[in-house]
């Protein structure tokens, strides 16, 4: 089954909850630990991504890990880094709308489309909006923010990406954010969009994970509290919050 339909499929029956692994940050073999746990809690899919530090070989042997440790779909989540990585189920094709360079809005993807194609990788086209304070991501991306109370503007580039026949919208504080995106924001983005929404970044309790649910994601993101200990019951509460 392809990603798309097995999304579409997940969607129906509610909120879906994505486990985002960086390479950097463990060896494959962790990385493999921590995905098989991720599967055996709840998540519905693993997203792989990349930093600036992550060569080409940890990257493939960490998806290659992942993958043999679990059986959801697992996605490549480009993050500024040069490495590319195939040996996985779909491709996030990923444009940062508030870049203030073009490099992470459509350049990098036209070095690879034909790439992309002549291997058969399936894709999934994403509007990904970065929301303050927007950590390592915003400075690696050269983000201009969108204010945590600028709701106007998340809804601007939220309609933006719909229009150009974007599939989803993520909107994301980035990785290891105090808090998470403002639940109004979410609110009034989910409002204006037609297709499913995605929100990350910040989300570390169930409380914050009920919250952001509450206020209109389709899917959630969480990726720092895999990496401390005692994640395995943390990760739990927040998919019983997602799931109820």
């Amino acid at each position: 089954m392809k990603v798309k339909e097995y999304l579409k499929n997940k969607l129906l029956q509610g909120a879906v909850h994505i486990t985002l692994i960086d390479p950097s940050r463990q060896v494959p073999e962790t990385a493999a630990r921590l995905a098989e746990t991720a599967q055996e809690v709840g998540s519905d899919l693993i997203f792989v991504g990349g930093s600036t530090r992550v060569t080409q070989h940890v990257l493939m042997d960490t998806v290659d890990a992942v993958k043999q440790r679990s059986t959801i779909p697992v996605l490549f989540f480009p993050t500024g880094t040069e490495s590319l990585s195939l040996n996985l189920d779909a491709f996030l094709f990923l444009s940062l709308l508030n870049s203030r360079n073009s490099h992470f809005i459509s350049g990098t993807h036209s070095r690879i489309a034909l790439v992309l194609k002549r291997l058969n990788v399936e894709t999934i086209p994403v509007g990904y909006i970065l929301i303050e304070p927007g950590m390592k991501m915003g400075e690696i991306g050269e983000a201009d923010l969108v204010a945590r109370d600028d709701f106007w503007r998340a809804i601007g580039y939220a309609l933006t990406a719909e229009f150009m026949g974007m599939e989803y919208v993520y909107l994301d504080v980035g990785n290891g954010a105090a808090q998470p995106v403002p639940a109004g924001m979410i609110r009034a983005v989910k409002r204006e969009i037609s297709v499913p929404l995605i929100v990350g970044g910040g989300i570390r309790t169930a409380i914050d994970a009920r919250r952001v649910r509450q206020a209109g994601a389709d899917m959630v993101v969480t990726g720092t509290i895999i990496e401390n200990a005692g994640y395995r019951e943390r990760l739990r509460s927040i998919l019983s919050a997602l799931k109820e």
